[in-house]
């Protein structure tokens, strides 16, 4: 793009000719469509359900569906919610810890639920969203997104190695050079295109690597098409499809990262006024995005969808290009609402081998690892801030690898506390409220 057509569209209200605004679109759904869908299959397998089967891609449908429709929230706007800034809306992965463990032992209805509470809890904090921020410096954001990646990494490790339930760990095939050889062309491909490439092939390398690497597979005859073929065109969307069963405990988890995700979403609207405007974020407009973020959540959870939030790596792409034009980033959400509302793409982002998924995964849980240490970067290491960098880390990392340390706590207690991202962020707040500041 010249200068000039970047001055053209510094505004959010400006309409690109659809010649421009198309492409642009879809170079925003490219940019996360990969992460937007796996927080779905993860879920899904810590659920139990069968990997490539109908109840995983309705969820895989949802996950898109939704995401399109929070982004509609966020662009388009209704009353005052959304903030009518190129702001698109995806899964978030800093629930996938807490999201998965609570449906791997009190069911999806569970999680669910907590979804919609936390949700709705997620949309009041737009009120109060500017008087919490003291709460969460870079300090307790960066420590609980970097928890966040590695927590999720030894799943992307499973996945590479071809499997991630226990039966599938124990194959014979867990761990073979095939399953390694898909899942390291994921990485190359997807490294060499971030890095050597530039504008749309740059900002879509992991789905582009994803799909080298699902070739390489099929190759392999690793690929069973048997689900897309039984797959419908059209989508029936199903209210609660797992019930409504309330759990303090759940809920609570999904709040305390909600409120982590909230102040992550502050950031990102911030980002998005400097890069594509030069200017601050009006109260107005971080407000409606807190209120996006909560209602996309409430209503994606009643139909069977995880959790949404702003996506930064598009917040990037509107720093890269310059167009700050809220209607291109409508034209990304349109495509994602098609793809949500035809089964057969779910089916086909289903059937992936677990280590074509398993390459992609560990470039993005890394990148999430790395974006929790580049705010930790910003902090001063003094002693008090790293103890309770120590602390944190220590104790929810170490309760989620040795999980048995804490088998008597009762059900909902256990989950969260070996959840990794829970205790690092109560320890860490509580840890940076009670120490003295050294200055």
């Amino acid at each position: 793009m010249t200068d000039s057509t970047n001055g053209l569209f510094a505004d959010p209200d400006a309409t690109p000719p659809l010649a421009q605004a198309i492409p642009l679109g879809l170079q925003h759904v490219l940019a996360m469509f990969a992460s937007n869908v796996t927080p779905s299959i993860i879920v899904a397998g810590a659920a139990g359900l069968a990997f490539g089967g109908a109840e995983q891609v309705y969820l895989i449908q949802m996950a898109m569906l939704f995401a399109g429709i929070a982004t509609l929230f966020q662009t388009v706007g209704i009353g005052p919610i959304g903030a009518r800034l190129p702001i698109m809306q995806g899964t978030s992965f800093a629930f996938v810890g807490v999201l998965a463990g609570v449906a791997a032992t009190q069911g999806l209805s569970v999680a669910l639920t907590a979804c919609i509470i936390g949700g709705a809890i997620h949309f009041a904090l737009g009120t109060v969203i500017q008087r919490l921020r003291w709460l969460f410096p870079p300090l307790i954001t960066g420590l609980v997104i970097l928890a966040i990646g590695l927590y999720l990494i030894p799943v992307a490790i499973k996945y590479a190695a071809g499997g991630a339930a226990t039966f599938q760990m124990e194959a014979e095939s867990f761990g073979s050079l095939m399953h390694w050889t898909v899942a390291l062309s994921v990485v190359v491909v997807a490294l060499g295109l971030k890095f050597f490439t530039k504008g749309a092939l740059s900002n879509s390398a992991i789905l582009i690597g994803l799909v080298v690497g699902y070739l390489v597979a099929l190759a392999f005859g690793m690929v069973n098409f048997g689900a897309v073929q039984n797959a419908s065109w059209i989508t029936a969307i199903k209210p609660l499809p797992y019930g409504f069963e309330f759990n303090f405990g759940a809920v609570f988890a999904v709040t305390l990262v909600s409120i982590v995700s909230a102040i992550e979403t502050v950031g990102d609207v911030s980002a998005t006024t400097k890069a594509g405007a030069g200017r601050i974020a009006t109260d107005k407009e971080v407000a409606g995005a807190t209120y996006a973020d909560g209602l996309g959540t409430a209503v994606a959870g009643v139909f069977g969808g995880l959790p949404n939030t702003s996506f930064s790596q598009n917040v990037g792409i509107v720093g890269m290009t310059g167009i700050m034009s809220r209607h291109v980033v409508t034209i990304g959400a349109l495509v994602l609402i098609v793809c949500g509302l035809v089964p057969k793409v779910g089916a086909v982002i289903a059937s992936m081998p677990l280590p074509v998924l398993g390459g992609g995964v560990i470039v993005m849980f890394g990148m999430v690892a790395a974006a929790g240490l580049n705010m930790l970067a910003e902090i001063n290491m003094n002693r008090r801030n790293m103890v309770i960098i120590a602390v944190s880390l220590a104790a929810g990392l170490g309760l989620n690898l040795v999980p048995s340390a804490v088998q008597y706590l009762p059900g909902i207690a256990k989950t969260l506390m070996t959840s990794a991202v829970a205790p690092t962020a109560i320890i860490a707040i509580v840890l940076n409220l009670a120490l003295p500041d050294e200055g």
